[in-house]
């Protein structure tokens, strides 16, 4: 097995075919996994949207080194998602601040940030995400999207959509996160973690898909 870049383009059509969301996200970087000149796996990273969470992992001193590790997909080949992970993390640019959320909803963990020594600082924050009656399966961004550039967005979806148009409490995420660097730009990052580091949780990781694209217990996180 061989793990390279890859450009977005080839990531995405196959990421849209496997991946649980079924969504694409900002890609800045994009990593492929290939067995026998076929794509097996790939992982990105992208910079948050949010400009809270990127000044509010470290503080603004590392705001513009933060990135998301926002997609992972892999057929199920023992130890294929560690190794992806693992040599994606080497061949990102230096200084690095990786962030990553393994899914509660999914029946997700996060074993394999475990296995790669990421660090363990939590659950994310209480959210709630736009809903439409009979549109559930949409995700709460593609929802919201919609009244994008409306001075009041909520009263707009709700003068569309009436009582159909609803909030719902999201589903908190166990969140990760890595420092990419040397020596003293890795002990920098840490020491000013606005995070307090936690014990990995544990407990029992759910299969959800009978396309090869599964969270196996010990191995596999498609995040």
């Amino acid at each position: 097995m061989t793990i390279e870049p890859i450009p977005t383009k080839d990531a995405e059509p196959w990421l849209l075919k496997r991946h649980y969301a079924r969504r694409m996200c900002p890609v800045s970087y994009a990593f492929g996994a290939y067995r026998g000149g076929e794509l097996q796996g790939v992982v990105t990273y992208g910079t948050p949207v949010s400009s809270s969470l990127r000044k509010g992992i470290a503080g603004q001193e590392w705001e513009n080194n933060v990135l998301e590790l926002n997609r992972l997909c892999c057929v199920s080949e023992k130890n294929m998602a560690s190794r992806l992970v693992g040599q994606s993390l080497r061949m990102l640019p230096k200084p690095s601040l990786v962030v990553s959320y393994a899914d509660t909803e999914q029946g997700h963990v996060g074993y394999i940030y475990q296995a790669t020594n990421f660090i363990y600082t939590g659950l994310s924050a209480k959210r709630t995400d736009w809903k439409i009656k009979g549109k559930e399966h949409l995700h709460g961004a593609t929802v919201a999207d919609e009244s994008r550039g409306q001075e009041n967005r909520a009263q707009w979806m709700r003068d569309k959509y009436g009582d159909d148009f609803y909030l719902e409490e999201r589903p908190r995420k166990h969140r990760y996160v890595y420092a990419c660097g040397n020596k003293k730009q890795r002990a920098a990052m840490l020491d000013d973690l606005r995070y307090a580091v936690k014990p990995y949780p544990k407990g029992e990781s759910r299969r959800y898909d009978a396309d090869a694209t599964i969270e196996l217990q010990t191995t596999f996180l498609l995040g």
